[in-house]
């Protein structure tokens, strides 16, 4: 997967939205990343970018070199115009605004999964930066377990069918596995959690369950129990049969990776400081005359 489609929106990019203002600095427009970064409210983006600016400030860095007021002339549609109010941020300043989003978004989600890859690119190995990938998805997984937990909840599944719920979800998905089933067919040990030893691509893969779940259960307006179940199941099905059309492994047969513990403790160990390079600190600047 190239870069430039890790966070689409329709046909535009992340990349595809970067400008170059009169310091020959490359940066984008507020306005222009709200959708991409899924937020249909201006007032809830800009909470999310005064977060990202007050963690500018406590990284060390000049917010003022990230983030700049700009005005947006708007068409209002009678041919008269309106100034709305705007920021451009540098690529730092994007960076900050998808760490400080809010993680429930798929499309904060993504913009975290890029940002924290794209962010290391240079100082680190693959090695780590498929670590750095495989965490942001299990952070993700765990949300989203969360997210679709609440929304079993509202379809009617009572606290004590929860793991019932969830294991219907896996059955689908494992070909009639369990939890439990899956634990013991991947050798797994019985009190550690499945989803600290799923690499990257099964991770995804439960992601996306969980997530087409949470959404049908909403969108076909599910109330009762025992059908909040068998959509569960269904959907896992559904994603089984998905993986199965593009050839791809499926998850049962899928080897255990490393446990999660110690991916966290390989990225740490090499864990990049907020503080920039001279070249990166100037954001918005540029270059100096000097220079």
């Amino acid at each position: 997967m190239s870069d430039n489609n890790l966070v689409p929106m329709g046909s535009k990019s992340f990349e595809d939205l970067m400008k170059v203002n009169e310091f020959g600095a490359e940066y984008w427009s507020a306005r222009e990343m709200q959708p991409l970064l899924g937020y249909t409210q201006w007032r809830r983006f800009e909470d999310a970018i005064k977060r990202a600016i007050t963690s500018c400030k406590q990284s060390g860095n000049i917010s003022e070199n990230h983030f700049a007021d700009a005005g947006k002339m708007v068409d209002l549609g009678s041919g008269s115009l309106r100034e709305v109010a705007d920021y451009h941020l540098s690529r730092f300043a994007c960076y900050l605004i998808a760490q400080n989003g809010d993680p429930r978004k798929s499309e904060i989600a993504n913009a975290q999964k890029y940002f924290a890859i794209q962010a290391r690119k240079q100082e680190i190995s693959d090695v780590i930066a498929a670590d750095v990938e495989r965490l942001e998805l299990r952070k993700q997984t765990a949300e989203e377990f969360k997210a679709l937990s609440g929304a079993a909840r509202q379809a009617g599944v009572h606290d004590k069918m929860f793991g019932v719920f969830h294991d219907a979800g896996y059955k689908g998905m494992y070909g009639g596995l369990g939890r439990d089933e899956i634990k013991k067919h991947k050798r797994i040990p019985e009190k550690e959690n499945l989803m600290d030893r799923m690499d990257t691509t099964e991770l995804a893969a439960n992601q996306f369950r969980m997530t087409q779940a949470r959404d049908k259960l909403a969108r076909d307006r599910v109330r009762d129990q025992q059908s909040a179940i068998r959509t569960h199941e269904n959907v896992g099905k559904e994603v089984r049969e998905a993986i199965k059309r593009i050839g791809g492994t499926l998850p049962e047969h899928l080897p255990p990776a490393e446990h999660i513990k110690q991916v966290v403790k390989r990225v740490k160990s090499t864990a990049p400081k907020l503080e920039l390079e001279e070249k990166d600190a100037k954001g918005l600047i540029g270059k100096s005359e000097e220079e």
